[in-house]
């Protein structure tokens, strides 16, 4: 018994066939691709932030929020190797299941909070009373 980790086994035609799902392995090219875009995607909104380029305070944590989506998307695709082609496409279809039941929950919950927020009772103004 080997513990080869990456066994190629040929069938009667001659044809090799990788045994574990056609998962791809990165080069030192995407890794580095990979660490490039990670610097600029985490570079861009601590500079944004700390220097106060853009003075809306919601329009910087929106954009800070993008930039972290982008940023997810690029660990998973150069350092997870996710992709629709490893493990026959079950890889990404977890992904997808994985956020949108995050999106229902965050969605749920702020919703829930928003609501709760709402129908508090109204704060009385306390410096008129006698």
């Amino acid at each position: 018994m080997t513990t080869d980790s990456h066994a190629v086994h040929t069938d009667a035609g001659g044809h090799g066939h990788d045994v574990h799902g056609g998962a791809a392995h990165g080069s030192l090219k995407s890794y580095l691709i990979g660490f490039g875009l990670s610097v600029i995607l985490t570079a861009v909104p601590f500079w944004l932030v700390m220097t106060g380029a853009i003075t809306d305070k919601a329009i910087t944590a929106l954009i800070v929020l993008v930039l972290a989506a982008i940023q997810i998307v690029v660990h998973m695709v150069y350092f997870l190797h996710m992709n629709t082609r490893s493990e026959n496409g079950w890889t990404m279809m977890a992904m997808i299941f994985t956020v949108v039941m995050v999106v229902i929950a965050l969605t749920g919950s702020l919703w829930v909070m928003h609501h709760l927020n709402v129908n508090m009772m109204p704060v009385h103004d306390m410096s008129q009373m006698p």
